[in-house]
């Protein structure tokens, strides 16, 4: 039995995990009372999916341990909190090294996890996934009851429960229920979980558009800057979509010769040109049932856009020296970076072509619009390469995780997964003996602190501002990052009408951790009062 105190407490909070709110809300708060009823450091919710563990809610644990999927075969103590089919202290003086070791936040210096417990979550009869509780103290959490996290994991289910019901309440046929399930399966791949992560409104549109028209079988054209993801979008709506048991096939249009970007389409026959040796199916015949992903079809050249547009309109080629007709059944999902209405008036695009493509025109937010999904997508791209260097946590300190967020991204999502990579090899270049825990911190990046205007606007609030016609002082890092930090929580506040705890919410970090900040940064005057 519950020891009284834990059950009286519990009451109230099954209470309220059974109103109204959005899903976040609730494990938001179911987390928020274990931290308050638990003596732990952090505590965690993730979902099972195949080989690996999705975190769907953290308290305590840095922003970017969201964005992190975790195989379990690399992370033995999950695996053992897995396996136990209860709740389970691991011993203090377990060798395993903790997957959260340097995510814990708000101890400058203390790194390494020493005390963790866990317990399944089980819904229905199927393992669904593992809550987690971490201390930085080695004995801290002798002192709890295992029956008082089991009844945690059994709430936690139970609010799993209510969710996954509502969401079958909203449900209405059948195959909208086989697309989300498929759809579920794409965010989480077995083999590679795709970077398809964020929880910004932007991201969370282009989901909700995705589920839309991906059960459909309307082209779609995707449009974006450079480096957004609309491969990974392509997929995603070839996944929701009833030919996702189909092949997907796709082709850069840029990266292929005039010459031979017709064959590489509608396919050749044997002599149709000088090497021809043998006849071959191009890429239409190679998606028949299933999704064409053409990127860069802005790179397409005229003639070849007056052949694709027959096919696209009746479903009928001819392989390239050929007299014969193919039937092709395929779905097109185009992407491309430019402006094809402006490359239609400037005669560089058909017209009619256009408008054939962009049926369902889709646009893949930029990362600047995305506020903090930079910190969740970071961490994804860190236990990449953490898995990759054999390290046993990579992490971002405080001043790389406010470089990131201050930084306009150029190259969107590709420039951060190069950046990532670049900086993890920098950090540990020249330490031995290797470290277990490597930090990334803002030095390790490549790009500017800010843009010059920036600086100069965000530097004038922190330091004396020169006179007028003098030139700028040098500023260091620390400088622009307090002052990046200071903009960040002012803005928050306001937003939230100085509201702390929602703004802590927002800027991902805990309340107490936001007010400690603040004063730091001296805005101890505009802290809550007591």
């Amino acid at each position: 039995m519950i020891a009284n105190p834990m059950l009286q407490a519990l009451v109230p909070l099954v209470d309220d995990l059974s109103r109204e709110m959005p899903d976040g809300e609730r494990y938001r708060r179911l987390l928020e009372a274990m931290r308050a009823l638990l003596p732990c450091d952090a505590v965690a919710l993730l979902r099972l999916e195949g080989d690996w563990l999705l975190p769907l809610a953290v308290n305590g644990l840095s922003r970017d341990t969201l964005g992190r999927r975790f195989k379990i075969d690399e992370h033995p103590r999950f695996g053992l909190l897995l396996a136990a089919g209860g709740p389970l202290r691991m011993a203090a003086d377990s060798p395993l090294p903790d997957p959260y070791d340097g995510l814990v936040e708000g101890f400058h210096g203390q790194l390494e996890v020493h005390d963790c417990m866990g317990c399944p979550v089980q819904v229905g009869e199927k393992p669904w996934g593992l809550l987690t509780l971490d201390s930085l103290g080695k004995e801290r959490l002798a002192a709890v009851d295992l029956r008082d996290l089991q009844a945690f994991a059994s709430l936690a289910a139970a609010t799993v429960s209510v969710v996954q019901r509502i969401e079958g309440l909203a449900l209405r046929a059948e195959d909208e229920r086989r697309r989300a399930d498929i759809f579920r399966a794409l965010m989480a791949e077995k083999s590679a979980p795709p970077a398809l992560i964020g929880q910004s409104p932007a991201h969370l549109r282009l989901l909700e558009e995705i589920a839309i028209v991906g059960n459909s079988a309307l082209t779609v054209l995707l449009t974006g800057e450079t480096g957004v993801g609309k491969e990974l979008v392509a997929q995603a709506l070839h996944a929701a979509s009833p030919r996702a048991a189909r092949p997907l096939i796709s082709l850069n249009c840029a990266a292929l010769p005039e010459t031979l970007v017709e064959s590489e389409l509608f396919g050749h026959v044997r002599g149709a040109f000088s090497g021809a040796v043998a006849d071959r199916r191009g890429k239409f015949e190679l998606a028949d049932g299933g999704t064409l992903f053409l990127d860069e079809v802005g790179e397409l050249p005229l003639a070849v856009q007056a052949k694709l547009l027959r096919v696209l309109q009746g479903g009928q080629l001819q392989r390239l020296g050929s007299d014969r007709e193919h039937q092709v059944d395929v779905r097109v999902i185009a992407a491309t970076n430019r402006d094809l209405a402006a490359e239609v008036r400037a005669g560089r695009f058909r017209a009619d072509f256009y408008h054939r493509l962009s049926v369902y025109p889709l646009l893949v937010p930029p990362l600047r619009e995305r506020g903090q999904d930079v910190l969740l997508l970071a961490g994804n791209f860190l236990e990449q390469n953490r898995s990759r260097l054999g390290l046993g946590s990579l992490r971002l300190d405080a001043g790389a995780r406010a470089a990131l967020l201050a930084h306009d991204w150029p190259g969107n999502v590709r420039e951060l997964e190069h950046l990532v990579s670049r900086s993890a090899l920098k950090a540990l270049a020249g330490q031995s003996p290797r470290p277990r825990i490597v930090s990334l911190s803002a030095r390790h990046f490549d790009f500017p602190v800010a843009p010059e205007s920036e600086v100069a606007g965000t530097t004038a609030a922190a330091t004396d501002a020169p006179a007028a016609g003098t030139a700028a002082a040098p500023v260091d890092l620390r400088t622009a990052t307090e002052a990046h930090q200071r903009q960040c929580i002012a803005a928050s506040l306001e937003r939230h009408r100085h509201n702390w705890a929602s703004a802590a919410r927002e800027l991902g970090l805990h309340r107490a951790n936001l007010v400690r900040l603040a004063r730091r940064l001296g805005l101890a005057g505009k802290g809550p009062a007591g």
